[in-house]
């Protein structure tokens, strides 16, 4: 729960808690990105005028890599403010002034949602010992969690969303840096050697990212 009103998070979160609902409140844009990415949490209630990230930015950001549901507080009652939310991938919009018991039902109902499309589909690849969950956005390693960056995952996403496919170091800077000034090629290099020391069985040897010489890289088809 990311909010930057400390005595709602506190109040709040006691309240969630009685209800069986482990909560991580952070009244902090940037901290709540770092928790998720170690954490993993299954939802996020996203409060939306915070200082500095607000909370679109925040939720633009957190879908760039991950899937996870997202609640939206807000004063903004506004349909168009709304629409902006929900074009982000936000899942469900609750105004201030709300009750306890009423975001309570709003979370179990989400999370009720989300756990019946994991049921159906996941968004799952295999290669070798690894196994990349981008649904979940998680990578498991010999049965481990394997801890990336933002950046490293968002690198090894666009490649497992292209698997089989041999990819320029061009369209992985687009893809992964987008216009970001001062950013070159060697990012690129720099962050697949990152992603090999962590996924590789033999990082010298990869079998997973492969290089295709002259050109850029490839990931092979998931099994």
């Amino acid at each position: 729960m990311v909010d930057d009103d400390p005595t709602l998070l506190r109040l709040l979160g006691d309240y969630l808690r009685e209800n069986d609902l482990g909560v991580v409140t952070t009244d902090k844009s940037d901290a709540a990105l770092r928790f998720l990415f170690d954490e993993r949490p299954d939802l996020v209630v996203l409060d939306v005028m915070m200082p500095g990230m607000d909370g679109y930015v925040l939720a633009s950001r957190i879908r760039e890599i991950s899937s996870v549901p997202i609640i939206f507080l807000t004063a903004k009652t506004s349909e168009s403010d709304k629409l902006r939310g929900f074009r982000l991938g936000v899942d469900d919009y609750v105004t201030k002034p709300f009750s306890f018991a009423e975001l309570a039902a709003r979370i179990n109902a989400v999370l009720n949602r989300a756990r019946g499309k994991d049921t159906v589909e996941r968004n799952l690849h295999v290669f070798g010992p690894v196994s990349v969950d981008l649904d979940r956005w998680s990578v498991i390693k010999n049965g481990e969690t394997v801890s990336l960056s933002p950046t490293e995952f968002k690198m090894l996403k666009y490649l497992v969303e292209n698997s089989g496919r041999a990819i320029a170091e061009e369209e992985l800077l687009q893809a992964v840096w987008g216009l970001e000034e001062g950013v070159e090629r060697g990012y690129v290099r720099r962050y697949i050697w990152f992603l090999r020391q962590k996924l590789e069985s033999d990082p010298s040897n990869p079998q997973i990212i492969q290089t295709v010489r002259g050109f850029g890289y490839r990931i092979g088809e998931s099994s």
